[in-house]
């Protein structure tokens, strides 16, 4: 099992670079980055995290080039999305800015994904919140098929268009990997379906970790990789997500200026050292 971060990078806390450069020279072995394009001022949506949502939400840098900037001052730093809203998403854009990302990094990119919460953002950006799943899926398979045809083309209920060239291809063979996020009861069709791993966030629907995990190895049919999400620092946490078959934990690192951060990584570090 190795560590990572995720965390919200926004223009009141430490930089992409900074951080990139911080987390490599500790140790750590990925960096995830959240992502919302914007937040309706209506805020119509709860937040499934509390009443009160986080400003972090409408500060987010764009997670590609948060990622890139990452990317170059790092040599193994695996560089992910923790998720990228997909449904917010055109598909040939992002399968380009993904394959952009792991040139860039040398294979080091991580797509994870996700349909979202908040509906009014969804809407802003002409998706239908009742059919997100479903665009989710077409679109990731869309993604998937510009990756790895060389005359890549897709016919679905949503996205449509006849063979294109599409390039750079990505490094990573066939493609990086597609970590699904998620714990609701339709998640693991997801994951079989079109990902490569589950991306879950602690303490939401894993109370019964171990027995989720196999569950899903066993649909799958291989073993499927598990990041767990937004993880507390905590010795009895990382052992649970340990004895359960979790790969990889990311814990969840509040957006800070850089003194703050680096102090916590500090923690974070000696923890896992310990």
């Amino acid at each position: 099992m190795d560590f990572g971060v995720s965390t919200f990078i926004t223009d009141e806390g430490i930089g992409p670079a900074q951080l990139g450069r911080a987390l490599e020279e500790r140790g750590f072995a990925a960096l995830f980055v959240a992502e919302h394009t914007h937040i309706p001022v209506s805020r119509e949506s709860p937040w499934p995290g509390g009443a009160e949502l986080p400003r972090v939400y409408y500060r987010t840098f764009d997670p590609f080039v948060a990622l890139t900037a990452a990317a170059v001052v790092t040599e193994r730093l695996q560089v992910g999305t923790g998720i990228a809203l997909v449904i917010q998403r055109d598909p040939i854009i992002l399968a380009k800015e993904v394959a952009s990302l792991d040139r860039v990094s040398n294979g080091r990119a991580i797509l994870g994904v996700g349909a979202g919460w908040n509906r009014e953002e969804m809407r802003n950006h002409g998706t239908d919140p009742r059919t997100r799943m479903r665009l989710l899926r077409e679109r990731v398979l869309a993604v998937k098929a510009l990756w790895t045809e060389d005359e890549a083309e897709f016919h679905g209920e949503f996205v449509d268009f006849d063979p294109v060239f599409c390039w750079p291809k990505p490094v990573q063979d066939p493609h990086p990997p597609i970590m699904v996020g998620g714990s609701g009861p339709t998640t693991f069709d997801r994951v079989v379906g079109f990902g490569d791993g589950w991306m879950p966030i602690y303490g939401r629907g894993t109370e019964d970790l171990a027995a989720q995990i196999a569950e899903l190895r066993e649909r799958a049919g291989r073993r499927v990789q598990v990041t767990m999400f937004g993880t507390p620092p905590k010795p009895e946490v990382i052992e649970e997500c340990r004895a359960a078959g979790v790969d990889r934990v990311l814990f969840g690192l509040p957006t800070e200026p850089a003194d703050a951060t680096l102090a916590r990584l500090d923690k974070i570090a000696g923890l896992i050292a310990s």
